[in-house]
């Protein structure tokens, strides 16, 4: 039998392994490189601004990372389902795409951190109306640099419905109940009867970003409205503002409330210039027989949260009053040891709070010392 030369059997070997290795199975087609449509588009009504958000795709519609994005066209269409975008009412230009990671979990590529884009849609005036029936369709459609795309994102429902004008005459008194806001309703004298109209208050505590709403005052009919904020803290400044809360309420469906632009901001200084109440229950008791002279005051003490004591005033016939004290009493009771056998005193007693607000004083009461 003839023998194969050594080197003629390692050079079939080797074609025969590089026969195996250039199988690479059959062609993939190029990427399209087009965004995978948002799948959480969410929107804000306020006044007629429509704010739209989502989240900036990171993969194509096959799966592939994406390097570069266009613009984000913003549908808006009076159909219930948009099937195209049609004439797009705005673009937004994508500032940032996420990196991507490539740690795997459970088989899956991780899609790294997600990146909201936002954009202001302000609706025509022509298209708003009176009847809560009415809604908008929005939509947005992620494109790649050649300006394509996959198509659109899921849709959101906005109500149409007209909002109330924001009141441009808020004015604010500061009593000693709190700040007492007032404007003048806007509300239309007969709305229909799926439609109701509020006005919220909104507060922020100057130097903090925090918008808090202190109270809620059904618009009704009466031409001026008022609310009074009791939660202040005094001395402290405070901005104000109202907006008009449009509420759709159709009977068997969910309520919708479409908030109103916001009126100017006002400023107002918590400024505690009011003395704390009254006092009241004024008596006063002179001491027993074979005792040093005194008389024993006491009166019903004063509840207020910022009291800081009292003063006692006293007076004998035809004379002014004179306050007893040097520091303020912080208990409502005073023992006057100053006085004198066969005399006849008269008291009053004043209620002073942490800054230094003094009230009238009380009824005087009088005792003659035995």
């Amino acid at each position: 039998m003839r023998l194969f030369p050594r080197k003629l059997l390692l050079a079939i070997g080797a074609s025969s392994i590089l026969t195996a290795c250039a199988n690479p199975g059959p062609p993939q087609p190029p990427s399209l490189n087009l965004p995978k449509p948002p799948t959480d588009l969410r929107t804000t009504r306020k006044g007629s601004k429509v704010t739209l958000t989502w989240t900036i795709p990171v993969i194509t519609t096959d799966h592939q990372t994406i390097r570069n994005l266009g613009p984000t066209l913003i549908c808006r269409g009076s159909q219930p389902d948009l099937t195209a975008c049609g004439t797009p009412v705005g673009e937004a230009a994508t500032e940032a795409i996420p990196k991507t990671s490539t740690k795997k979990t459970l088989g899956k590529k991780s899609e790294g951190a997600k990146i909201s884009e936002s954009s202001t849609d302000v609706l025509p005036n022509g298209i708003l109306t009176d009847d809560p029936n009415d809604y908008a369709t929005f939509a947005v459609e992620v494109l790649n640099p050649g300006r394509r795309g996959a198509g659109l994102s899921n849709q959101v429902r906005v109500s149409l419905i007209r909002t109330l004008p924001a009141p441009p005459d808020l004015i604010a008194q500061v009593t000693a109940q709190g700040v007492v806001l007032a404007w003048t309703n806007q509300a239309p004298a007969q709305a229909q009867p799926s439609l109701q109209y509020v006005y919220r208050l909104n507060r922020r505590e100057e130097g903090s970003a925090q918008v808090s709403v202190v109270g809620e005052v059904p618009a009704g009919t009466e031409r001026t409205l008022s609310f009074t904020d009791s939660t202040i803290a005094w001395q402290r400044t405070y901005e104000y503002h109202v907006d008009a809360v449009t509420i759709i309420a159709q009977q068997g469906k969910p309520k919708i409330e479409v908030p109103g632009d916001d009126s100017p901001e006002l400023k107002v200084f918590a400024n505690d210039t009011f003395p704390p109440a009254i006092p009241s229950g004024l008596q006063a008791v002179s001491s027993g027989p074979g005792q040093p002279p005194f008389i024993d005051l006491i009166w019903a003490p004063d509840t207020e949260p910022d009291l800081a004591g009292y003063n006692v005033y006293r007076h004998e016939q035809d004379a002014h009053p004179v306050k007893l004290n040097a520091e303020l009493i912080t208990t409502p009771s005073y023992r006057d040891s100053g006085v004198v056998a066969g005399h006849t005193y008269f008291y009053s007693v004043s209620a002073v709070d942490v800054r230094g607000n003094e009230s009238t004083t009380s009824d005087e009461v009088s005792e003659t010392v035995p």
